[in-house]
């Protein structure tokens, strides 16, 4: 049967314009010697993924539009699902290292999915050599052929959690782990009548009334407990939005994606939380700070006042359940790059944080969702069409300067048909207004960085990616350290 978007999976459809693509992505690099048989290639891949989809129905559902947009669209299990238009080949051009690698996930990050199909894609890419420092091998393994996955997702069907679930329902634990066969054969669905889409439609539509007034109600509760949060702080408030300065890369964004890749040392990262009291999410926020500031010296850009970063925050387990695959919620952090002290930014921050939550708290998690139930299809859509196409995000500030997003991984090793994951790089979507995302994911021992942004914007964002390693040296050193 059909099941509509919830309104925070629908808005991710409603922003997406031909300069804002609302995919994810994740690249990951394999080391393919623990795979046993066949090389992996193209074919073995498909045939890999096929005897998983079962496990990520996802992969087989494409959306259905409600006539003259009336209502948000409905998942339905595509029957012309074609598992070849999703799972493709390309091969690196030498010197294929791991910014050739980038420079072929900026490409694939620059090209809008294909609505009238499952809105995932998948390359199989061959030709990467391992260097040195790039994270991605032990220094035994420096100068052995990897491969790389590099897949996207459209951001209506998963956020940073449910995307990790779903690479999941694809990986192994050890290189030979096979799954269970479905249960039940899977069966395609038909595509709705207008008809069908318009009477479903108007039943949601009839109950709108009742949730303006829920949301309204809560809208006003929490107004008053950020009221009450208000009057107890005694520290700085969160950043306000559009309180942000305007950095070169905020503003009205191209087509086009540049990527870059970083890694960390997990363990240096919790030492520094240890040492120095927070969260690794603050020491996360402040190796960003450091690395924002660097680049800002670097370019003898003002660096007067703090950034503003855009934190997303799972709410999933809180009082709304089955909301759809983005459970997410957000909030505004100062980036002190104004601090020289590495040691003093990573206090700010904490206290920052401290602040953002309370305030978060008390704006009450799934807020934001409850007003995204609300916001009709087609006025959401013209709406963000037409700021795009006024070019509306240079004049004036923005909102939040940089999305940072940091999601948690498995401690232990993992493969995928075979192979030996050895990294795994996030990357989140940019937007108009806001033309970088830094996404995180730990994964064993390291800290995996992917550095999304708009290709004339922030072109040379490898220098930002370049500074992240520093700013955590620079931390440690600054708190007694002798990394």
């Amino acid at each position: 049967m059909p099941s509509r978007l919830s309104g925070m999976d629908a808005a991710w459809l409603y922003l997406e314009t031909p300069t804002s693509h609302m995919h994810v992505g994740s690249v990951i690099v394999l080391d393919p010697a623990t795979r046993s048989g066949q090389p992996l290639d193209r074919g073995a891949l498909a045939a890999y993924v096929a005897s998983r989809l079962h496990l990520a129905p996802l992969f087989r559902q494409r959306l259905v539009q409600v006539p003259l947009r009336l209502d948000r669209p409905v998942w339905i299990r595509d029957p012309d699902f074609d598992l070849d238009f999703h799972v493709r080949r390309a091969a690196l051009p030498a010197p294929g290292d791991m910014a050739t690698l980038a420079e072929f996930a900026g490409d694939v990050m620059s090209r809008q999915l294909d609505r009238a199909r499952p809105l995932w894609e998948l390359y199989v890419v061959e030709g990467l050599v391992a260097g040195p420092g790039d994270g991605s091998a032990s220094s035994a393994g420096v100068g052995k052929e990897r491969l790389a996955i590099v897949v996207k997702t459209h951001h209506a069907a998963i956020d940073g959690i449910s995307g990790m679930e779903l690479t999941a329902a694809m990986l192994q634990l050890h290189p030979d782990q096979e799954v269970d066969p479905p249960t039940e054969p899977w069966e395609p669905e038909r595509v709705p009548s207008d008809g069908e889409l318009l009477a479903g439609a108007g039943l949601r539509l009839a109950t709108l009334p009742l949730g303006a007034l829920r949301t309204g109600r809560q809208a006003l509760e929490s107004l008053t407990g950020l009221l009450r949060v208000g009057e107890e702080r005694r520290d700085e408030p969160p950043p306000a939005p559009f309180a942000a300065p305007t950095m070169p890369w905020n503003g009205a964004i191209g087509p086009h994606r540049r990527v870059a890749f970083a890694s960390v040392p997990l363990p240096a990262v919790k030492a520094v939380k240890d040492a120095r009291g927070g969260t690794v999410n603050d020491v996360v926020l402040a190796l960003v700070a450091g690395a924002l500031r660097a680049y800002l010296v670097a370019r003898d850009l003002p660096r007067d006042r703090p950034l503003v970063a855009m934190v997303p925050i799972s709410v999933r387990g809180t009082e709304q359940e089955d909301q759809g695959p983005n459970q997410v919620s957000a909030m505004l952090v100062g980036l002190p790059v104004d601090e020289p002290d590495p040691l003093r930014r990573l206090a700010r921050i904490a206290a920052g944080t401290k602040d953002a939550k309370q305030q978060h708290g008390a704006l009450g998690a799934t807020t934001l969702q409850q007003v995204a139930e609300l916001a009709p299809a087609a006025l959401s859509s013209l709406a963000a069409r037409l700021y795009t196409r006024m070019r509306a995000a240079d004049h004036h500030r923005p909102i939040w300067n940089v999305v940072v997003s940091n999601v948690p991984g498995p401690r232990f090793p993992l493969y995928l048909a075979g192979a030996r994951v050895e990294a795994m790089y996030p990357l989140g979507p940019v937007h108009e207004m806001n033309g970088l995302n830094i996404t995180l994911f730990s994964y064993e021992q390291r800290v995996f960085v992917g550095l999304n942004a708009d290709r004339e914007l922030l072109g040379d964002v490898d220098r930002v990616a370049a500074a992240l390693p520093a700013a955590l040296r620079e931390l440690d050193v600054a708190g007694g350290g002798r990394r």
